[in-house]
């Protein structure tokens, strides 16, 4: 595999480089959902919990319904267990040849990428999900029972831990946006007005199509917003620190 290190890497080098990269990705993932698999009873468990106060039933409509679902939440637990691996993956491939001041944040972008993440996932499934499932069962009428498909159901709650967990990665992709020169303090201050409008697109896109819901996530995505303009601050100042480092 070719060495990023030395600076003179060729097209043909970098995607080589990106194929190992990917490689190792994929393979966390699967590692990931084969350890998620052997826990998965209790996963279910976890995830259903939210509906148990809720006149809310919950059915198999397939035959191989369980199974697809089995499978879907291994996987989706395989990609949350990899998520350090992923991020040490896409660092070295976005800023390779790192020098030892730099290599120093390696770590705490990791720990803060994972904490990030799961803290998406925690936010989702205590206060996003709750107030949309009560929302939503809400709506009945009459004698109808709510009756969901249990596919749907993990399909939606999939959706949101992932989805707000990713959302939460927020600071760490301005902290890489930054280091590599994307993304700079005064660029995020001067477009702040036109965020609020792509975070309100996000959170209707990721939240149920209710006001609480998307009221729920616009909040805390504008905290981090104001969070990753500080972090990139951080990257930018890191950067111009290397770069007097450089001859010449």
């Amino acid at each position: 595999m070719a060495d990023l290190d030395n600076g003179n890497m060729s097209f043909l080098d970098h995607l080589e480089e990106l194929r190992w990269r990917l490689i190792k990705a994929l393979a966390s993932i699967l590692i990931g959902a084969v350890i998620t698999y052997f826990f998965i009873d209790q996963v279910i468990e976890v995830l259903i919990l939210p509906t148990r106060k809720l006149d809310l039933n919950l059915q198999v409509l397939k035959v191989q319904g369980m199974f697809l679902i089995k499978w879907g939440l291994a996987f989706a637990g395989g990609v949350i267990i990899a998520i350090p691996i992923l991020t040490f993956q896409i660092w070295k491939f976005v800023v390779p040849g790192l020098f030892v001041n730099e290599r120093k944040y390696l770590f705490p972008l990791i720990l803060f990428s994972y904490i990030s993440f799961l803290t998406g996932i925690l936010f989702a499934y205590f206060v996003i999900i709750p107030f949309s499932l009560n929302f939503f069962t809400s709506m009945g009428y009459g004698d109808i029972q709510n009756n969901f498909s249990i596919n749907y159901y993990f399909s939606f709650m999939t959706w949101l831990l992932l989805g707000t967990g990713l959302i939460f990665e927020l600071p760490v992709i301005s902290y890489i946006l930054s280091a590599i020169g994307i993304l700079t303090p005064p660029f995020m201050r001067h477009y702040r007005r036109h965020s609020i409008i792509i975070i309100l697109i996000l959170s209707a896109m990721i939240t149920p199509p209710d006001p609480i819901s998307l009221f729920l996530m616009a909040i805390p995505l504008t905290i981090l917003y104001e969070i990753s303009i500080g972090v990139s601050w951080i990257a930018t100042k890191t950067g111009e620190e290397t770069s007097n480092l450089k001859p010449g």
